[in-house]
Order: structure tokens, then C-alpha cells, then sequence
């Protein structure tokens, strides 16, 4: 398991990948408010599903869990990045510097 830590104001903001349970994390002060879970099919990993605590929604949120998890996959695979999720469809639709992971090792 891979934990990275990031402060922001009071909370302690905490990204963790679960490769047992094929899932990313977030947690804020310890309490997970967010995931995405994925699938690795040889050489592609797909992003099914990413889930945000409702009582923690409009804080952007969903959009820093899946750049950590992207990042992640960018940094210690070469596995092409196969987006299911609807959400994780539109996020790197909108962020340009990400798209290279849907074509890469083709």
C-alpha cells in the first residue's frame, strides 16, 4: 500500500492506493469521504467507479482523488488508462494533460 499526505488549512488530506481491494482513497482527517475503483485487464487498468461522501460534494473532492489516482497509475505502470466511469470520462476530457494515458502502450 502506497499512502501520500498532503496538509491543506486544518484538514490532513490522505491519498491511498488499496491495491488488495483495487482501489484508490481519500481520506480527510482519517475518515474516507472518497474512492475510485478500478479493474486491471492485462495491460489496462479501468477507472469503473468513483465515489464521493454526498455530505462532501461541491469541495472538488472527486476531481483531486481521480488526479492521484492517475498520477499513480502515470508513475508506477505503463498501463494504458481505459475510463468507464462516466466521471473519469469527463475529468480527463477537460484536462488535456491526461489523455496521453488512454493511448499510451498501444
Amino acid at each position: 500500500m502506497t499512502t501520500d499526505s498532503a496538509t491543506t488549512g486544518p484538514a490532513a488530506v490522505t491519498f491511498r492506493h488499496e491495491p488488495a481491494l483495487a482501489r484508490y482513497t481519500l481520506l480527510i482527517d482519517g475518515e474516507t469521504v472518497g474512492f475510485a475503483d478500478y479493474e486491471v485487464e492485462g495491460q489496462e487498468v479501468l477507472f469503473t467507479h468513483v465515489e464521493v461522501d454526498p455530505a462532501r460534494r461541491g469541495q472538488r473532492l472527486a476531481g483531486i482523488l481521480v488526479e492521484q489516482a492517475l498520477d499513480d497509475v502515470r508513475v508506477r505502470t505503463d498501463l494504458t488508462v481505459v475510463p468507464v466511469c462516466p466521471y473519469v470520462v469527463s475529468w480527463i476530457d477537460a484536462h488535456a494533460e491526461y489523455q496521453d494515458l488512454l493511448t499510451r502502450g498501444r
